[in-house]
């Protein structure tokens, strides 16, 4: 490639991947001749802060089973060794998400959340005390992510622990917020003491803590834990828990808003006081929702790429608007901060059922790809990294077996493994472009992006 002797000194990974044809089951025609790749190294756009997957909602269960599975499933997410052939044992995810149930899990049956997976322990008991023998699956999956090199972990609530909600559950009764105002000090400090408990139990510092997930949903059906927040809620509890972090002279930062899709992260769209979530808590420093002076409030906004992603040409639009809000705040970085196949996605691809071929990781490589190289996302992350599910929502599925079972590898694992075990903390992209002439056009046409990593190290790839 011509482009080699216009790097010097530098690694750039150049990941060309071919875009999914809309039904993403028929292979893309393979282009006619060699393709150029023109890399402009002065030319950069945003540095890579992780890859990750979350442990909710197998994590609880898997991290008790039997050493040798455990352990296997380990080397899938985390590792960056290789295997005795020389392939690759892991994806070597950079980040850890990790998920702070309500306790749900403790009431049982009395929770509403009828699928057991899917309720959540708590480190909080119901006498109000702390037990850090708690999450102990969860536990094992964080030591096994520091015992293989992730340095960066995060923690995340659903909803508030159940001791501090509305209505004694993890989920909202008639889609309003379930947690009042006067209860947001005592939620900001249930996680500061959290993050000092973990650490003292594990030795594990969050470098970031998410209370707030998707607040634009009702979360009002009892399928999962969730809350509806308005955009004032979560400026107050992000507050709260700014001061309380810095009070318990903790380094971690709260991370905001993890929107429910990135369209309400620039529009109101449908949900008035739930949207602009970049106007709301970044650009009017005026306004009584904003966050930009918060000490511990990252200067980074968070959404999810869910039903945004198809057709392409739309995905692309979505993502060039984002693009422009976000560089129209000085020093403000975005961060894909959840994604799995969801819904039927324009009838290119159905989130349903489970796939462990080819069809779906080619559909989230272009996802990826579109996140990274239009929206400039400094992050990327997945939403199960282990699913018992009949569903397009796993790196590795599992048998919904609480005591042992087997565990199957797909192939979105691999897809995402192509960047997040290349692609490492530090590296910047640059800018990456096909020659013109000769290119391919259309739905079956390459993409492409590059980049440089921290340590000066060159490969091509």
């Amino acid at each position: 490639m011509n482009y080699l002797q216009k790097i010097t000194a530098a690694w750039v990974l150049a990941a060309a991947l071919l875009a999914a044809v809309p039904a993403c089951s028929q292979r893309a025609p393979a282009p006619a001749g060699a393709l150029t790749v023109r890399i402009d190294a002065a030319r950069t756009y945003q540095t890579i802060t992780n890859f990750a997957a979350s442990d909710a909602w197998a994590g609880q269960f898997v991290g008790t089973w039997p050493a040798a599975k455990k352990e296997a499933i380990a080397d899938l997410l985390f590792s960056t060794a290789a295997g005795p052939g020389g392939q690759p044992k892991g994806i070597g995810l950079s980040m850890w998400r990790v998920n702070l149930g309500a306790g749900s899990a403790e009431q049982g049956e009395a929770s509403g959340i009828k699928d057991e997976w899917r309720r959540a322990e708590s480190f909080l008991t119901p006498a109000g005390t702390y037990d850090w023998n708690r999450l102990a699956g969860q536990r094992w999956f964080m030591a096994a992510a520091k015992q293989r090199g992730v340095k960066q972990f995060l923690a995340f609530l659903n909803s508030p622990p159940v001791s501090l909600t509305r209505n004694g559950k993890s989920y909202a009764t008639a889609k309003q917020p379930n947690l009042a105002p006067d209860k947001f000090g005592a939620l900001a400090d249930y996680c500061t003491r959290t993050i000092e408990g973990v650490r003292q139990k594990t030795g594990i510092t969050f470098a970031y803590l998410s209370p707030v997930n998707e607040p634009q949903w009702d979360w009002s059906d009892g399928g999962q834990e969730g809350t509806p927040f308005q955009n004032e809620d979560v400026a107050s509890i992000a507050k709260a828990l700014s001061a309380s972090l810095v009070k318990a002279k903790l380094p971690t930062q709260v991370l905001v808003a993890e929107a429910g899709k990135l369209d309400y992260l620039f529009t109101t769209a449908d949900k008035p006081g739930r949207g602009d979530q970049i106007g709301a808590f970044f650009s009017d420093k005026a306004a009584p929702t904003y966050l930009g002076g918060a000490a511990r409030v990252a200067p980074i906004i968070a959404g999810h790429s869910y039903f945004t992603t198809s057709p392409y040409p739309q995905a692309v639009a979505t993502r060039e608007q984002l693009t422009g809000r976000v560089a129209a705040v000085p020093g403000l970085t975005f961060w894909q901060s959840e994604y799995c196949i969801l819904g039927d996605n324009a009838g290119e691809i159905n989130g349903g059922p489970r796939d462990l071929g080819m069809a779906p990781a080619l559909y989230l490589a272009r996802t990826i790809h579109a996140d990274l190289a239009v929206a400039n996302a400094a992050a990327w992350q997945w939403w199960l990294a282990i699913s018992a599910y009949d569903y397009k929502d796993g790196l590795v599925y599992v048998d919904k077996n609480k005591a042992d079972g087997n565990f199957y590898p797909s192939k979105m694992l691999w897809a995402l493994g192509n960047y997040s075990r290349f692609i490492r903390p530090g590296a910047v992209r640059l800018s990456a472009q096909l020659d013109a002439a000769g290119a391919p056009a259309g739905a079956g046409a390459p993409l492409v992006s590059a980049y440089r990593s921290a340590d000066g190290r060159q490969l091509i790839r």
